[in-house]
């Protein structure tokens, strides 16, 4: 029977979205799904993870290092936890890029990364190519199966009625101190998470200027966005890197998708390809977004966005 071990993903005392779709991936392999959960506080993450369905049990290791999620650190506390395992998950976030890297060399075994679907216990399909083509990978039978989830792939999973049970984790492991926390530098903003918000408004190239793209911040309150942006927008100083979309910046896949004054370029449409409706606005008819949106206008978006405003009453 396969046991994965899934790492918790949490800030500020609270479990990420991505890690529910985890156990989304994980009931498809099939087995005993547990959660891994460090910190030095392991409490209300570990009430919340115990709530996700299909958990049979939920881990913690609390220790004052485990404070702030750096990989350095974790890396040999997953490896210890993970030896009994069949397999170790992630959400294939910049939380789970920096971490299973690490874990899989300790483990001295290979990484499956981006898992966008499950053909069966050892057997995975992950994007390449931008997107353009499916890889279908398989890992060997004889070893762990470490692997990085595509969050925007997967559903995240429900609520149960009963909770799983806690149990904390005594692990002999020396931590590296050549790794330590400094600081975290991080904008103060109201507006939902962009890698797990319902409805995400994004701008490109064609919003013109950094001061313009408060047309774009407008919409979004409107609706209760997030606020994303093309590479184009983000090398032009727009806005900062961290509300990229794309195949270079964040994986999305928000129940609508709003595009103004992006053309949409590969990389771009990458990052979009499995939001549930994408409406596109750009002056050029033939811009490649219209391909995928559901629906498009063509015009001057600084008319359009205003109208559009408006019709939201």
């Amino acid at each position: 029977m396969n046991t994965i071990l899934i790492v918790a993903e949490h800030r500020d005392g609270k479990l990420n979205p991505a890690t529910a779709k985890c156990v989304s991936c994980a009931r498809v392999i099939g087995g005993a799904i547990r959660v891994l959960v460090l910190a030095d506080r392991t409490g209300a993450i570990a009430s919340e993870a115990a709530r996700l369905d299909g958990v049979d049990k939920v881990l913690t290791v609390e220790r004052a290092e485990n404070a702030h999620a750096l990989a350095a650190v974790l890396a040999p506390q997953v490896a210890a936890a993970a030896r009994d395992c069949t397999h170790l998950l992630a959400p294939s976030t910049t939380f789970g890029k920096d971490l299973l890297p690490r874990v899989a060399a300790l483990l001295g075994v290979a990484q499956v990364s981006d898992i966008m679907a499950v053909d069966g216990a050892h057997a995975f399909q992950r994007p390449i190519y931008a997107g353009n083509a499916v890889l279908h990978v398989e890992a060997p039978a004889d070893a762990v199966v470490i692997g990085s989830v595509r969050v925007a792939s997967w559903p995240a999973a429900a609520t149960a009625a009963q909770t799983a049970p806690i149990e904390a984790l005594a692990l002999a492991v020396e931590l590296p101190t050549h790794t330590r926390f400094i600081e975290l530098r991080q904008g103060k903003n109201d507006r939902p998470d962009l890698q797990s918000a319902r409805r995400v408004v994004s701008g490109g190239r064609g919003v013109g200027s950094a001061e313009h793209f408060a047309i774009i911040f407008k919409l979004a309150d409107r609706l209760g966005a997030a606020v994303g942006a093309s590479r184009a927008a983000v090398d032009a100083g727009y806005v900062p890197s961290d509300m990229q979309v794309g195949q270079t910046g964040k994986i999305i896949a928000p129940e609508l998708y709003v595009a103004i004054g992006i053309s949409g370029a590969i990389q771009h449409l990458t990052g979009i390809k499995d939001a549930g409706t994408i409406v596109a606005i750009n002056k050029d008819a033939e811009a490649p977004i219209f391909e995928v949106a559901d629906f498009g206008l063509v015009g001057d978006l600084f008319k359009i966005v205003p109208e559009l405003e408006q019709a939201l009453g």
